[in-house]
């Protein structure tokens, strides 16, 4: 549903939105669950040194400060939103080292904020739902595979198109753009992550213009990047090129195993792809970008990879890998495309109607009963005519109405299924809707 924001950038959704949103949230937690990961929060705001310590995205930082600001405070002291979950993520992995068990794998559902220019899929306050595995000193190769699978298992619950998990490793390409002669490696991973946007020949102009590459080796860059294969062939294509450095060969090896792994036990999901690089700088060995198949143009969905010194005290270094998924932008596709809808706009399954307002109290009795075998309902107000009563409830969404008829100081119980108009006897400490409208589902509707 397309609206109009009085603020662009803030998403905010109505009612029968959220409730797909909820199930997206809902759906990554118990797949997180499921694999072992334990949910934790960081604080909204960090000092802006720690903040920008890794990258250089100062432009996009939102600061934040008192309406009146005491001009003492030291520049350390200095605060912003966070605009990640794993910048937040290493700071408290050193602050409580000595409380976790490594490896420590942890998911986490929070808003970030982004001096962006919104646009669909991209906002300036959004939901991550982020999940990393930390090790203590080191942390094996393998979980960068289990994190691949993690995502795969994720995603391929959710109401969105097939997609493709896209799996390189910055060893490779680093390795390659030296052997070639190109040592400035990280311009040529910022020119190379360009390579969807403005093509190859301009990636191309780039790297001789800014990085003094030749014709050649702009060419043999390129030709990496063109690389794709959704299985372990990418190995022979790569030492097809001729280039050899003791980097690539450990490259090349780490994302063999990843994607020998993760193709076969999630065929055509994954494809090995030479191109993605990742902007931000603390990534170091594999690296993941998701895509929305046919839906190019929306950018990653999700997105991430190895580290091995986010996290350090200056003693101990904690590395770690991870994957984050833009919540906010799969469900603004989902709602775009309509990809799915939720089958009520409210919880309520059941709409308690009044006969006169003396029977209020016992409509709360009979709420109680419901809600106790976990049936949510709601109580009319007032005792307006029935006719006006079933059609608020319609209006809501609401599939049952239950009547209350009090006669010789018995009640009588009755509920109708207001979608088919049958009605009938109803025991307020038994009676149970159909599965199906106990609770609200969200149905995926197709492309």
């Amino acid at each position: 549903m397309a609206r109009k924001a009085s603020l662009s950038g803030f998403p905010e959704h109505l009612p029968q939105e959220r409730l797909v949103e909820n199930f997206v949230l809902d759906t990554l937690r118990e797949t997180f669950e499921l694999h072992g990961f334990s949910p934790i929060e960081t604080r909204s705001v960090e000092t802006i040194d720690q903040l920008l310590r890794k990258g250089d995205i100062d432009k996009e930082v939102y600061a934040i400060s008192r309406l009146q600001e005491d001009d003492s405070r030291g520049k350390k002291e200095k605060l912003a939103l966070h605009f990640d979950l794993t910048v937040p993520f290493a700071r408290y992995v050193v602050e409580n080292a000595g409380y976790l068990n490594f490896p420590f794998m942890r998911y986490q559902i929070q808003k970030v904020w982004r001096g962006e220019r919104p646009q669909e899929g991209r906002a300036r306050e959004f939901t991550q739902a982020d999940v990393d595995v930390v090790g203590d000193g080191e942390l094996p190769f393998r979980y960068d595979v289990e994190l691949a699978l993690v995502m795969v298992d994720a995603l391929s619950k959710l109401p969105i198109p097939a997609f493709k998990l896209r799996i390189n490793n910055r060893k490779l390409s680093e390795g390659f753009y030296k052997g070639i002669g190109l040592e400035d490696t990280a311009g040529v991973l910022r020119s190379i992550d360009k390579i969807d946007k403005i093509g190859p020949d301009a990636v191309a102009q780039l790297l001789k213009d800014e990085l003094g590459a030749n014709d050649e080796q702009a060419e043999a860059a390129i030709k990496l990047a063109q690389i794709k294969t959704d299985d372990t062939s990418f190995v022979e294509q790569v030492r097809a090129l001729g280039v050899e450095h003791e980097l690539l060969e450990e490259g090349i090896a780490e994302l063999e195993e990843v994607i020998a792994e993760t193709s076969k036990r999630a065929p055509g999901r994954v494809l090995a792809d030479l191109s993605i690089a990742r902007g931000l700088d603390y990534y170091t060995g594999t690296v993941y970008e998701t895509v929305l198949v046919g839906h190019e143009q929306l950018g990653s969905i999700c997105s991430g990879g190895r580290y091995e010194s986010l996290a350090s005290n200056g003693k101990k270094t904690y590395p770690g890998v991870g994957l984050s998924i833009g919540v906010t932008r799969v469900v603004a596709r989902i709602l775009s495309q309509n990809f799915a809808r939720a089958s009520r706009s409210v919880p309520s399954a059941v709409f308690i109607a009044l006969t006169n307002d003396e029977m209020w109290s016992s409509a709360q009795d009979v709420a109680d009963n419901l809600r106790s075998r976990g049936i949510a309902c709601e109580v009319s107000a007032n005792a307006a005519k029935f006719g006006k009563q079933i059609k608020y409830a319609e209006k809501r969404g609401i599939p049952f109405v239950w009547f209350l008829n009090e006669k010789d100081g018995v009640i009588d119980h009755q509920v109708k299924d207001i979608r088919c108009g049958e009605q009938v006897e109803a025991d307020p400490t038994s009676w149970n809707p159909p599965a199906e409208d106990l609770k609200v589902s969200v149905t995926a509707v197709g492309e």
